[in-house]
């Protein structure tokens, strides 16, 4: 059965939720999409009973902190275990050239040469363009260039149990991208905060997009299940209750607001 479970549901300015990022599960393994911004990734894959040494997917979406940094926190503790001969197949991660980049100029600066060298020895990136196709544990997929308004972006559209899926990273939907996920039985859309609240939250000026945009956006597109995330935290325990009211009066199908380490069955 294909799962996704939400290691982090939280924006990049979040304390009680964990910054947004999940894993692909199915019965040939895991596949990480997004660390978000620290160590506690290692703690959220715990939590989900998800050892990080037996990882070989990764995707980055693109550069900002709350998706990459997570990432030199697995390195630093993948480089230990690859010296000492613990980990030794290939650990693939997928990503854009700007994050590529990214990755290599900041380990420079930050992590040990010693433990990189370890690192390359077993991580084989996979740099992406529009429109490249990997299968991953079984499942193919197809990476999208999301034309986004800040950095360079990528989502990705896949088939979970038969049903089609699209994840479209952090920003609101380029409507040049429109007619890709008309129909779609599942898109995972970040929601900055409430309408109600964008005075406060200034989600439009980040290149985000209020629960409400994102539902009639949605709604007009006839996706059948819309999941949202990248959320603000001010709410806590109501957040879900809050979103999902908002939500449903502009959207006619079945809405998902996860909370941290919630499994969502497709």
């Amino acid at each position: 059965m294909d799962k996704i479970i939400m290691l982090g549901t939280g924006n990049g300015a979040t304390m009680d939720l964990y910054n947004t990022c999940f894993v692909v599960h199915n019965e040939n393994g895991n596949f990480l999409v997004d660390t978000g911004g620290s160590i506690e990734i290692i703690r959220q894959l715990k939590n989900v009973d998800i050892d990080y040494r037996t990882l070989r997917h990764i995707f980055i979406s693109h550069s900002h902190t709350d998706h990459i940094l997570g990432l030199f926190w697995l390195f630093k503790k993948i480089s230990r275990d690859a010296m000492h001969g613990e980990i030794k197949d290939k650990i693939k991660i997928y990503c854009n050239n700007v994050v590529f980049e990214t990755i290599k100029e900041v380990s420079k600066h930050i992590l040990p040469a010693k433990l990189m060298e370890a690192i390359y020895n077993v991580v084989d990136f996979k740099i992406l363009q529009d429109g490249d196709k990997h299968i991953i544990n079984g499942i193919e997929y197809t990476f999208w260039d999301m034309q986004a308004k800040g950095t360079k972006l990528f989502g990705f559209e896949c088939k979970l149990n038969g049903k089609k899926l699209a994840f479209l990273g952090d920003e609101t939907l380029n409507p040049k991208l429109y007619d890709k996920i008309q129909n779609f039985d599942y898109v995972m859309h970040e929601a900055f905060c409430l309408e109600s609240e964008e005075n406060i939250f200034h989600a439009y000026e980040k290149n985000h997009a209020t629960t409400k945009f994102v539902s009639e956006v949605m709604n007009k597109l006839n996706i059948k299940n819309l999941i949202l995330y990248h959320t603000e935290d001010s709410h806590k325990e109501q957040r879900k209750t809050l979103y999902t009211n908002e939500a449903q009066e502009y959207f006619k199908g079945n809405v998902i607001v996860p909370n941290d380490l919630e499994i969502i069955e497709i």
